[in-house]
């Protein structure tokens, strides 16, 4: 197993600050190495639905996110990513004192990235899986993004 080029690491830490709506949130990275990436937020009032779940579109934005950090652990530095293509399974409702999305990557590629992230609601002593993503991302080299943010 490789490790992750502390470098990238610095990077990817430091594009994650960019991220203005997941740190609204107050999410946080919590886990960092070479294909793998976890970030857990609160299930505060701000994102619950009409039903009293976390929202499902928050829970996507932060698999989404998950996954997309996991794959740019692969990239050379300074390169980002875009999704290109995503499908979630909800398999239960996000009920829960914490959201926590994991990000691993099935195959890395020079072209196209196949990532998973799987995303849990988790109280003090349950752990419940409640959703699946599956995306296809593709990199984007520095001088290609001209600032514009994956994810």
């Amino acid at each position: 197993m490789q490790d992750l080029n502390p470098e990238i690491a610095q990077y990817i830490h430091g594009d994650y600050q960019t991220q203005n709506f997941l740190k609204s949130f107050s999410a946080k990275m919590t886990k960092l190495s070479l294909g793998h990436v976890e970030i857990e937020a609160p299930i505060a009032e701000a994102i619950l639905n009409q039903h009293g779940f976390a929202h499902a579109g928050f829970g996507f934005s932060l698999a989404d996110t998950a996954a997309g950090y996991a794959a740019i652990t692969y990239l050379p530095l300074g390169h980002n990513i875009l999704t290109v293509e995503s499908k979630i399974n909800y398999l239960a409702p996000a009920k829960g004192d914490t959201l926590c999305a994991v990000g691993r990557v099935i195959r890395p590629g020079r072209r196209l990235s196949v990532v998973v992230a799987d995303l849990f609601a988790i109280t003090e002593k349950t752990q419940q899986k409640i959703a699946i993503l599956q995306t296809t991302m593709m990199p984007v080299a520095p001088e290609e993004a001209q600032g514009a943010r994956s994810f």
